[in-house]
C-alpha cells in the first residue's frame, strides 16, 4: 500500500473564469441603465439647467458687479451685500414682507382648515361648493388683484358701499366718528388690502390639502372617541387637529414660500405705494432692476432673499418632528 502526499490547495490557484467579465458586464449595465435614465430626464431637465440653474448662477455673479444692463459690468465683489444690509429700504421691504406674512398666513389657513372641515361632511352640492371655492386658485393674479382693487375703492367699492350705513349708524349709537377705510390708497390700510385678496385666493388651494388630510383620518378612530364620550370640540383638537399636523406642516411650508415671494398682488394694487407702505422684497428687486438700472443690487437681493427662505425652510424641516404626527 502506497501513500501519495497531496499538496494543500490555495485559493490563489483556484481559476476564477468569468468573474472578470461579469463584472465588466454589470458594470456596462448600470452604466447603460443610467444613460437610458438621464434620456428620459433630458426633455424636463433641460429646460431646468437653462431657465432655473443657468440663471441662477449668473444672477450670483451679476451681484458681484455694479451693472445697469447697459454699461459693461464694474466688479464689486461683496459690497452690494454690505449696502443692502445696512440700508433703510431694505429693512422696509423685509418688514413689510413679514407683515404680509403674518396677516396672511393665520387667514389663509385658518379660513381653508374652516372651509375643509365644513365640506369635509355629508351637504348638498359640497361638490360645486368645492369647485367654486377653488377657482380663484386657477385665475389669474391680474384678474384677481383688478377685482379686489375694485371691491375696496374708498369711493365707489362694494365694501365701503356695505361698511358706510353701518358706520353711520354705530357713530350715532356711539358718539363716535368712524369713517370707512381708505383701503389701498392709505398707507395705513395697503397692506390689509393686499392681504385680504391674496388669502381670499388661496383659501381654495389650502382648503384642498386640509380636506384631503381629512379624508386620510380613519373614521374608526373618531368613532371610538365618541363612544368614549368625547365631544366635538375634544375630538378635533384631540384627534383631528394632531392627525392634520402632515398637511398643515405641507401648507405652512408652501405659504411661507409663496409669502417672501409675494408680488403680483402688489404690483397690480398699489404698486409698492402709496410712499412705500406696501412694498415688498421681490417688489424692490424689480424696481431696483427695471426702475433704477441696478441689476447688481437686485440680483444681491435676490440671493438675500433666497438665503432667508432656505433658512427658514430648513427651520420648518428641522423642527417638524416635535409636532407633526406621521402614524
Amino acid at each position: 500500500m502506497s501513500l501519495t502526499a497531496t499538496a494543500p490547495v490555495s485559493h490563489a490557484d483556484v481559476p476564477r473564469t468569468g468573474t472578470g467579465a461579469s463584472r465588466r458586464t454589470s458594470a456596462r449595465k448600470r452604466w447603460s441603465n443610467r444613460g437610458w435614465v438621464l434620456l428620459f430626464l433630458l426633455p424636463s431637465a433641460l429646460p431646468l439647467l437653462v431657465f432655473t440653474l443657468v440663471p441662477m448662477v449668473s444672477s450670483l455673479w451679476v451681484s458681484l458687479h455694479d451693472w445697469n444692463l447697459v454699461s459693461p459690468m464694474t466688479w464689486v465683489g461683496l459690497g452690494n451685500y454690505t449696502d443692502l444690509l445696512t440700508s433703510p429700504d431694505t429693512l422696509r421691504v423685509l418688514g413689510n414682507t413679514l407683515w404680509y406674512i403674518a396677516g396672511y398666513l393665520p387667514l389663509a389657513y385658518l379660513g381653508g382648515l374652516g372651509l375643509a372641515l365644513l365640506l369635509n361632511r355629508s351637504l348638498k352640492g359640497r361638490t360645486f361648493f368645492r369647485a367654486a371655492y377653488f377657482l380663484p386658485v386657477v385665475t389669474s393674479w391680474v384678474v384677481v388683484a383688478v377685482v379686489w382693487q375694485w371691491l375696496l375703492n374708498p369711493s365707489q367699492g362694494l365694501v365701503n358701499e356695505l361698511l358706510t350705513p353701518v358706520l353711520t349708524a354705530l357713530n350715532g349709537i356711539l358718539g363716535t366718528e368712524m369713517t370707512a377705510p381708505g383701503w389701498w390708497t392709505d398707507p395705513q390700510w395697503a397692506m390689509p388690502s393686499i392681504i385680504l385678496a391674496s388669502a381670499w385666493k388661496d383659501l381654495g388651494f389650502i382648503m384642498i390639502i386640509l380636506l384631503a388630510g381629512l379624508q386620510s383620518i380613519p373614521g374608526d378612530v373618531l368613532e371610538a372617541a365618541r363612544v368614549d364620550g368625547a365631544g366635538p370640540w375634544k375630538c378635533f383638537w384631540r384627534i383631528t387637529f394632531p392627525l392634520l399636523s402632515p398637511s398643515t406642516f405641507f401648507v405652512l411650508v408652501i405659504s411661507l414660500i409663496n409669502g417672501f415671494q409675494v408680488f403680483d398682488q402688489v404690483y397690480v394694487m398699489t404698486g409698492g405705494g402709496p410712499s412705500g407702505s406696501s412694498q415688498v422684497v421681490v417688489g424692490q428687486i424689480y424696481d431696483l432692476t427695471f426702475r433704477f438700472g441696478r441689476a447688481g443690487d437686485a440680483s444681491a437681493l435676490s440671493w438675500i432673499l433666497f438665503i432667508l427662505i432656505l433658512l427658514v425652510t430648513a427651520v420648518q424641516m428641522r423642527g417638524q418632528s416635535k409636532w407633526v404626527n406621521h402614524a
